[in-house]
């Protein structure tokens, strides 16, 4: 008889931030993780995470209501249930809850962990094979001052740690940030690539008026610059200039990839495990934009190592990462729960190694900033 799941308990978890991180919409002090621990009848147990960002200041999912939405709604669906059907139990998850794409992704992340554990095999050889063994990672510059920022890539370049850098802008008016933005690229150079997140705060007009500034300046990126439902206006703003759009919120899943290059975008679609409901889902908008000859970028909603680890495992199986990713949320934080962190260096991260996510729990760790 196969092993069933037995129980599926969630933990928040407070981390500090190393130091204040701002963005358009809120600044973060503080990273609260969802952790999933899925125990299996042959004692297996999966971890899974879901993060979001500045609790409802990013999105609809905070993390009390995907802790409470697991709780009551989706943990039900899953108790009793074949714990290594994975493509049937999210299927099952899709079918009876609509939305939630954060907490179906801890959810997917811990069935794949604990299927990996039983079978011997990484997370990434479930989603298809691993390609590469190393991630390129770049930082975010999101003090808000900007000889701070400036200090602190030359020190990120310094330690190898780094080689590219978004800034988080459109907290500010257009002029201040592309000032801010524009000392940045002239302090460093050609030593490092410089991108801005604009976190959908611009309208269109203020869009033209930015992005032409910040192209004259030498940026390699824009991302999200206008609201994510506005797929016209991202396209005009890929057609008008010369510097790449990177498309974020605007495609969550591959039905929005598809919407949007069929619409006429080139450019870029960031991949989140977070908003694509786990790592089959980003993967799958991967293979849209792909087919669309549309460039891809490992993102992130801040998660902690058992999060940052699932989506290394699904981007080791992509052929390129044409942008990079943004997999430093471990970086934020001032603290792990996790046995070992992760391997950090040489611009990049590598991707962890061993069974499912080929990661471990420190229990004390745990206990200590577990919201009680």
């Amino acid at each position: 008889m196969s092993s069933v799941i037995e129980s599926i308990e969630t933990l928040l978890v407070d981390l500090p931030t190393i130091r204040p991180h701002k963005l358009s919409m809120t600044t973060m002090a503080c990273q609260t993780l969802v952790i999933v621990r899925l125990r299996d009848s042959d004692g297996v147990e999966g971890l899974g995470e879901g993060t979001t960002i500045g609790g409802l200041a990013y999105g609809p999912e905070s993390p009390e209501s995907i802790k409470r939405n697991i709780d009551a709604y989706l943990a039900p669906l899953l108790i009793g249930q074949p714990a290594d059907a994975v493509a049937t139990l999210r299927a099952r998850l899709d079918r009876h809850a609509r939305g939630n794409a954060i907490a179906k992704s801890a959810l997917e992340t811990a069935l794949l962990d604990a299927q990996g554990k039983r079978l011997r095999l990484p997370m990434a050889v479930l989603l298809g094979g691993t390609r590469h063994d190393h991630l390129p990672v770049l930082w975010t510059l999101a003090s808000g001052d900007t000889s701070r920022d400036i200090d602190e890539a030359f020190q990120r370049l310094e330690q190898r740690r780094h080689c590219d850098f978004k800034l988080k802008i459109g907290a500010n008016g257009v002029d201040d940030d592309v000032r801010h933005v524009a000392a940045i690229k002239e302090a460093l150079g050609e030593r490092a690539s410089v991108r801005v997140d604009v976190n959908q705060a611009w309208d269109e007009s203020t869009a033209v008026r930015g992005i032409a500034a910040l192209q004259a300046a030498g940026i390699d990126l824009i991302e999200q610059p206008i609201c994510a439902r506005d797929h016209a206006g991202l396209v005009r703003l890929a057609k008008r200039f010369e510097v790449p759009m990177l498309a974020d919120e605007a495609v969550a899943d591959a039905r929005d990839g598809f919407a949007l290059a069929a619409a006429g975008f080139s450019g870029a679609y960031a991949l989140k495990i977070a908003k694509s409901g786990g790592p089959r889902g980003a993967l799958a908008l991967g293979e849209v934009a792909q087919a669309a000859g549309i460039g891809l970028y490992g993102g992130t909603l801040l998660e902690g190592t058992i999060g940052t680890a699932a989506s290394l495992h699904a981007w080791a199986t992509l052929p390129e990462l044409a942008w990079g990713s943004e997999m430093f949320g471990p970086l934020l934080l001032e603290d792990d729960i996790v046995a070992e962190p992760l391997a950090y260096g040489e611009f990049g991260v590598a991707l962890p190694q061993g069974p499912g996510l080929g990661v471990a729990l420190d229990e004390d760790k745990l206990a200590h900033y577990v919201r009680r």
